[in-house]
């Protein structure tokens, strides 16, 4: 599957701008990863885009993702993107098995801490972030509440990274494409 036929799925069912923002950090942090082990770059990719393509028509636990995965399968969307759309949401049994899968797990809910972080940085970029600004706002339960440490935590050892590592990397993919997040800020 083509980046291009990924990014046609998700312009069909995603409208949010942020949610978009998040599914294109996703998808930076999966190629950075797929390139890092020598793995299909293109396979990776789509499957960090298209992870919470049906967020916005099914907004529940009960229907992210199970309901997007027939919608997915008759768009022929690959059964291993299909595979790791379905495991990166504990809720549906689907266990993580392949590397691709444990590296969605990994990259999606981290993104959004990374992205907050930025957010209230003077800059408001990533291009000056580094991994201690990130730890020094996870001390701080009360910002960026909705971002699960817990399952950030889980998902690097699942992964096999040491976690301020792992929030390194996603940093540095996610600077590459910091433009299209909104996130240069005032450095020029």
């Amino acid at each position: 599957m083509t980046r291009d036929e990924a990014l046609a799925i998700v312009h069909e069912f995603v409208k949010n701008e942020n949610l978009i923002k998040h599914m294109l950090a996703v998808e930076a942090a999966m190629r950075f990863y797929a390139e890092k082990f020598g793995e299909d770059v293109e396979m990776w990719r789509a499957a960090g885009l298209l992870h919470d393509f049906d967020w916005e028509i099914h907004p529940t636990l009960e229907g992210h993702p199970q309901a997007g995965e027939p919608i997915l399968r008759q768009r022929g969307v690959p059964e291993e993107i299909i595979r790791a759309v379905m495991s990166h949401a504990d809720h549906t049994g689907v266990p993580r098995v392949t590397r691709m899968e444990k590296a969605l797990y990994a990259c999606d809910e981290v993104t959004g801490l990374i992205t907050a972080v930025a957010l209230v940085r003077p800059s408001r970029s990533l291009l000056d972030l580094e991994p201690a600004s990130v730890k020094k706002k996870w001390k701080d339960k009360a910002f960026a509440a909705g971002a699960n440490r817990a399952e950030i935590e889980k998902a690097a050892a699942e992964f096999g990274l040491e976690l301020w590592e792992h929030v390194g990397n996603v940093i540095l993919a996610m600077r590459a494409i910091a433009p299209e997040l909104g996130l240069v800020g005032n450095i020029s």
